[in-house]
């Protein structure tokens, strides 16, 4: 299985994310996209299957096979209370890759001196089931291959 990147930048080792619980690994294994781009950020449905959980900061899925996937608006952008994400989809929609979720500013989540960084994590899997498919440090396009995921 390949998970997607939500959205476009460069991508980012999940131990450099400015969150203790990311960058342990305790949510699940993944990597993460500082996003590129001025204004609004459009962001993607990085596997096809069905919303679990959407909040304005964060989303998850899961996919025909129950494989769970974790995508992160920034860091600590909960305690933004919505403020300047526009939702686009409802908890139990079904989507497909490249599907847009949230729509968003980057640069708003800076100025307010938070980090716009976007992890990407596969929940509920043996790490070792999971590898980048993108290189850190390189920039990646929304839709683009960020992880794959063998199957049990």
């Amino acid at each position: 299985m390949i998970v997607a990147a939500p959205v476009a930048g460069t991508v980012v080792g999940l131990d450099a994310v400015p969150d203790e619980v990311f960058a342990a690994g305790m949510v699940g294994p993944g990597v993460a996209v500082e996003p590129s781009g001025p204004g609004t950020v459009e962001v993607v449905a990085p596997v096809a299957g069905t919303l679990v959980k959407v909040h304005p900061h964060a989303f998850a899925m899961t996919t025909g096979d129950a494989t769970g996937v974790l995508v992160h608006l920034g860091i600590d952008t909960v305690r933004l209370r919505g403020e300047g994400f526009e939702v686009v989809r409802t908890e139990g929609e079904s989507v497909q890759v490249g599907d847009v979720i949230v729509r968003w500013s980057p640069d708003d989540v800076r100025a307010r001196g938070m980090s716009a960084v976007c992890p990407a994590v596969v929940l509920d899997v043996d790490p070792d089931r999971v590898s980048v498919a993108a290189t850190i440090g390189v920039p990646v396009a929304a839709g683009a291959p960020l992880l794959h995921v063998l199957r049990e």
